[in-house]
């Protein structure tokens, strides 16, 4: 009769997981994000241009995709549905979708989404971009099963009823691209701050009049009234050139002109800037020229450069890629279909098309020679 007894599941249960808490325990993980985190990184791409460059111009290196599914009869359904669902109240398509869902990636560290379904008609209606600071991760009953939850208004939190309809993904650790630039955005700013105070002081120009009285002179008694005077006929001059008149200062005795600050010189930044850029495109991983930066490099450095910006965007293609095929299964399983669907991405291009092309000639010449020494062994081998 053994061989009739209904057989228990057996979950699967990792030895390195969390040893002191159940699988059934309630304790929740903190929130993906945390509100003061997502204002910080915020703020640091608002003040520093080069940051919010970077991470625009790898949105738009990532390129291109699209979605094959495995029945071809309904690839032109998947392609409408791709092309003209909903995003948002302001955005549309499945790759306005995915731009916004990488912006969140880069930005926070990790994203997430909802596909949300229009119960009437059971279809789904459009897409949505969470705000990943309001999301909280709780693991499950099965350690690979995650509950997500909503931080309200007042404080209190709400599951999310259908966890199904969510997509989630997180760079390396949770953390944002933009962890450890804080610090060193502060000092460049600080930086900035300086060079503007100091031209606010020395670039606009400012003059200093001193009238010097000859000793032994009946001026001495009236210095006071002299330069009240001096004072006004140079504010006149000064103020005639807004109005489009050029007129000259006389003055009689000893008066002397300098301008003020003339002396001083300003302090040189291009060393401390320079080595504060550097640390944080070495953080970004996107070469300097791609970002304006005339820093000497030699042609190697920057096809080696271009190299690694590659491996980059493929890292994160292949966290995107999930995302997309949830979106599209998902279609493809309120239309009653079981087919499947992958991703296929566009070549990152980041090279001259003529430096491709001819690599693509000198890759088909070393076939065509490869080719020419193997009929040339076989013809040996028979003879």
């Amino acid at each position: 009769m053994k061989l009739f007894r209904k057989k228990e599941t057996v979950r699967a249960v990792p030895e390195i997981a969390a040893a002191p808490r159940s699988l059934q325990n309630d304790s929740q993980l903190p929130p993906a994000v945390e509100p003061f985190e997502k204002e910080l990184y915020d703020r640091l791409r608002f003040a520093v241009p080069i940051i919010d460059a970077a991470l625009m111009k790898m949105i738009r290196l990532t390129g291109g995709f699209q979605v094959l599914c495995s029945d071809p009869s309904l690839q032109q359904e998947l392609d409408s549905f791709l092309e003209n669902i909903p995003v948002g109240i302001s955005g549309k398509s499945i790759n306005c979708f995915v731009d916004n869902f990488m912006d969140s990636l880069l930005t926070y560290g990790s994203a997430v989404g909802e596909i949300a379904v229009d119960s009437s008609q059971e279809r789904i209606a459009g897409l949505w971009n969470g705000d990943v600071s309001r999301i909280r991760l709780s693991p499950g009953s099965d350690p690979f099963v995650r509950k997500y939850a909503v931080r309200c208004g007042d404080g209190s939190e709400r599951p999310v009823t259908h966890p199904e309809r969510i997509v989630y993904a997180s760079l390396t650790g949770g953390h944002s691209l933009l962890r450890g630039l804080p610090a060193l955005s502060s000092i460049l700013m600080r930086i900035y701050e300086c060079i503007g105070q100091n031209f606010d002081r020395a670039g606009n120009v400012r003059y200093a009049v001193t009238y010097k009285p000859p000793s032994g002179s009946g001026d001495i008694m009236y210095s006071r009234e002299r330069a009240q005077q001096i004072a006004e006929q140079w504010a006149d001059g000064m103020n005639s050139a807004r109005c489009g008149q050029v007129k000259d200062f006389v003055a009689v005795g000893d008066v002397d002109i300098k301008v003020i600050g003339a002396e001083n010189q300003l302090f040189d930044t291009n060393v401390p800037v320079r080595q504060l850029l550097e640390q944080l495109v070495a953080k970004l991983s996107i070469p300097p020229f791609l970002l304006g930066l005339s820093w000497s490099s030699t042609e190697r450095m920057s096809s080696q450069q271009a190299d690694i910006l590659t491996s980059e965007l493929e890292y994160y293609r292949r966290l995107l890629t999930p995302v997309i095929c949830d979106i599209g299964s998902a279609f493809l399983s309120s239309i009653g279909s079981e087919a499947v669907c992958r991703v296929e991405w566009s070549n990152i291009n980041l090279q001259d098309e003529s430096v491709l092309a001819e690599s693509r000639l000198k890759n088909a010449q070393a076939r065509e020679i490869e080719l020419r020494l193997e009929n040339s062994s076989d013809k040996n081998v028979n003879n």
